[in-house]
């Protein structure tokens, strides 16, 4: 369960990287709204931070100990 869910958040991170590229090009060439790709992207970064804090609370993502 814990490589299924490292792997989504990869495959998410990678998402929005792709989105982030996309938004430079439409702001160098114009295309696409670039506010369509950055709004995208932070749609998907809340999704990101969303299932980190449910994994972490549900215990399927270790978290580091206090160092105290």
């Amino acid at each position: 369960m814990t490589l299924i869910l490292k792997t989504l958040l990869l495959l998410l991170l990678l998402y929005i990287l792709v989105n982030l590229a996309l938004a430079g090009i439409a702001m160098i060439r114009g295309g696409r709204s670039m506010s369509h790709y950055l709004g995208r992207r932070v749609g998907v970064s809340a999704l990101v931070l969303l299932i980190v804090l449910i994994a972490a609370a549900l215990g399927y993502l270790p978290l580091n100990p206090r160092p105290y």
